[in-house]
C-alpha cells in the first residue's frame, strides 16, 4: 500500500475498489470502508459479481473476469479525451506519458466497453467521478492479480493514478490488500526469488557482494525459481527435494492433480505443519512447526506496519521454531551458524536492509512507538516511519508510465465448456481451510460448497436453486450445490476454493502470470450439470 487504513478509509473522497470484496475477505477493511460511505465518500466497485458493497455504491462497473487492463486503458482515454488528467504532476513527476498516451488511444469508450461488457456510459461516468476527486485511492486484490495479465492489470492501476495525480498525497494512492496477516512481511524479507530483503534486486550494483560479506559466504549470482514454476520443475526432475513450510499447495494452488503428480515426483520431501494437511500427508517427513501465539516475531500488514507478535502460549512437545529448524538444518549441512534470538534476527535484517534501517524489537516495544509499529521505509533509529509512499518524488526518481495493452485470458469458453468460472473467498473460512474447518460453529454456518450460477443459465440447464451440480473442466470434475441467483452475469458462475470435498482449484489453469508466475485463479473454462439422482 502506498498509503495507510486509516488515510484511504477516512481522507478520501472517492474510493475505487478493483477485484476485491473485502467484506468477506477482508471483513475490518471491508467494515470501514462501509463507514466511510456512510460518512460521505463515493463509492466505485469494479467487480464481475454483485458484492455487497456494490449495493451501497455510486457507481457498479460489472466487467467481464480478466478484462481489468481494457477497463483501466478506457479509463484514461476518457480521462486525456476530457482532458481532466494533472497536467501539472506529469510534467514534473513522470516520464514515458506519450507512450501511454499513444496506446490508450486505441481504447475508446465504446472499445473498451464492448471488452469487459459494461455501459460506456458508466465507464465514462466512473472515470469523471475519479479524476476529477480530490482525494481518491485505488483499492485492489486478487481479482486483479490472479490473472495471466495480472501484473499488467497492476500497472494499468498504477499508471491511473498518475494520470491523475493522485500519488503522493493524504487519501489517494495504489493500494493492495494484502490476502494474508504476513504476505507482506513474506515479501519484505526476500521470497521474491529475484530479490534479498527489502526488494535489493540481487542483480543491481553491490548487492550481492553485500550480503556475502555479511553472511560470509558465496552466493549464487542467478534468480531462484519462483514458487508456482516449481512443479513443472519437479515433473522434469529439475526439482527433486522439496523444503515446505506453512503451505497447502494440494489445496490453494491450480490444477490439483498436476500438483499431486510434481510433488509425488520428488525424491525427498519435508514438510513443517501445525496440521497434517493435504500437502502434509504426501511428505516424507513432516516436522511439527508452532504456530503464531507461541513463539516470538513481527508481522507486516498491508499497510506496511511493522507489528510485535509476542509468545502468548507454552509449547508442549518437540516442536520448535522455524528459524530453529532452518538454523538446524544450515548446521548439519555444513555451514555454522548460531542460533539468533528474534531480536537479533531482526537486527540483522536491520543491517543489511536500508529501509528496514530503523526497525528493531527494542524500538517495537517502546513508549515511542506505543504498539502502533512502523511502516518502512525507515531508514534509521530517529526516523518515523512512512506512513505515505512517494511523497515528493518517488524511489526511482520520476513515476515510469508503463502502458500495457488488453490481452485476453488463456482460457475462455467454449461449445465443450461453455461457462466461464471465477473462484474467491467466503467470510466464513481462511484459504485452505486447515484451521476453520475444525471449528464446528463455522461449519454449521458454511459447512459445505457451492457454485453461484446466474438465474438464466440455471433455467437452461434445468437446475433448480440448492440442487446438486456437477461441474467439470479440462483438468477435473466436483460436484456442489448450486446457488442460484444474478450475483453473476450470464454465462459466468462463481466458487469459493476453500473446500476439500469439492475442491475449486482441481477446475481451475495452472496459466501462469509471464512477469510474477501468478496463476489465473480467475478464469477458466466449465461445465455445469444437473446431478443425476441415484
Amino acid at each position: 500500500m502506498t498509503n495507510t487504513i486509516r488515510d484511504i478509509t477516512q481522507e478520501s473522497d472517492v474510493i475505487m475498489l478493483v477485484g476485491s470484496n473485502p467484506e468477506e475477505a477482508h471483513p475490518v477493511l471491508g467494515m470501514q470502508i462501509r463507514q466511510a460511505v456512510r460518512r460521505g465518500a463515493r463509492l466505485i466497485v469494479v467487480d464481475p459479481r454483485d458484492i455487497d458493497l456494490a449495493k451501497h455504491a455510486d457507481i457498479h462497473l460489472k466487467l467481464r473476469p480478466g478484462t481489468n487492463v481494457a477497463f483501466a486503458n478506457g479509463m484514461m482515454h476518457i480521462i486525456i479525451e476530457e482532458q481532466l488528467q494533472d497536467r501539472e504532476f506529469i510534467a514534473q513527476r513522470t516520464e514515458n506519458y506519450e507512450a501511454l498516451e499513444e496506446l490508450v488511444r486505441e481504447y475508446p469508450a465504446e472499445k473498451a466497453a464492448e471488452i469487459c461488457g459494461i455501459d460506456p456510459e458508466l465507464l465514462r461516468e466512473a472515470a469523471r467521478m475519479y479524476a476529477s476527486a480530490p482525494r481518491a485511492p485505488i483499492l485492489y486484490c486478487l481479482g486483479v492479480t490472479e490473472h495471466s495479465t495480472g501484473t499488467e492489470g497492476v500497472m494499468s492501476l498504477s499508471n491511473l493514478a498518475m494520470l491523475c495525480g493522485k500519488l503522493g498525497r493524504p487519501g489517494c494512492g495504489v493500494n493492495p490488500i494484502r490476502g494474508q496477516n504476513n504476505v507482506q512481511g513474506a515479501c519484505d524479507m526476500g521470497a521474491d526469488p529475484e530479490k534479498f530483503p527489502g526488494y535489493q534486486n540481487m542483480k543491481a550494483p553491490g548487492v550481492l557482494e553485500k550480503f556475502e560479506t555479511a553472511w560470509n559466504v558465496k552466493l549464487n549470482p542467478e534468480y531462484g525459481t519462483k514458487a508456482t514454476e516449481c512443479f513443472g520443475k519437479m515433473l522434469t526432475g529439475e526439482i527433486r527435494g522439496l523444503f515446505l513450510f506453512g503451505e497447502d499447495p494440494v489445496r490453494t494452488d491450480p490444477d490439483t492433480e498436476h500438483v499431486v503428480r510434481a510433488l509425488s515426483s520428488l525424491d525427498f520431501f519435508v514438510v513443517d505443519e501445525l496440521f497434517l494437511t493435504e500437502t502434509a500427508k504426501l511428505a516424507d517427513v513432516v516436522l511439527p512447526g508452532r504456530s503464531y501465539a507461541e513463539k516470538e516475531g513481527t508481522f507486516t500488514n498491508t499497510e506496511r506496519r511493522v507489528q510485535r507478535v509476542r509468545k502468548a502460549v507454552e509449547v508442549a512437545g518437540e516442536t520448535r521454531p522455524d528459524t530453529w529448524i532452518f538454523t538446524e538444518v544450515m548446521n548439519r549441512m555444513g555451514y555454522p551458524q548460531p542460533h539468533l534470538t528474534p531480536a537479533a534476527i531482526m537486527d540483522e535484517i536491520a543491517s543489511v536492509t536500508p529501509s528496514f534501517g530503523g526497525i528493531s524489537h527494542a524500538r517495537l516495544d517502546s513508549e515511542e512507538v506505543g504498539g502502533r509499529g512502523l511502516q518502512w521505509p525507515c531508514p534509521s533509529a530517529d526516523h518515523p516511519g512512512t506512513p505515505i509512499m512517494h511523497v515528493g518524488r518517488f524511489a526511482r526518481g520520476e513515476g515510469f508510465f508503463r502502458p500495457a495493452a488488453y490481452q485476453q485470458s488463456r482460457e475462455l469458453p467454449d461449445e465443450e465448456y461453455p461457462l466461464l468460472m471465477m473462484t474467491g473467498r467466503i467470510l466464513y473460512h481462511y484459504n485452505a481451510c486447515a484451521m476453520t474447518d475444525k471449528t464446528e460453529g463455522i461449519n454449521e454456518i458454511a459447512g459445505e460448497a457451492f457454485i453461484e450460477l446466474n438465474t438464466l443459465d440455471a433455467e437452461k440447464l434445468g437446475i433448480a436453486d440448492g440442487e446438486m451440480v456437477s461441474i467439470a473442466s479440462r483438468r477435473g470434475r466436483i460436484s456442489a450445490a448450486a446457488r442460484v441467483s444474478d450475483k453473476t452475469r450470464p454465462g459466468e458462475c462463481w466458487m469459493p476454493f476453500h473446500y476439500l470435498e469439492a475442491s475449486a482449484n482441481r477446475l481451475t489453469i495452472a496459466a501462469l502470470d509471464s512477469i510474477s508466475a501468478t496463476p489465473e485463479y480467475k478464469v477458466c473454462a466449465v461445465r455445469v450439470e444437473k446431478e443425476e439422482k441415484a
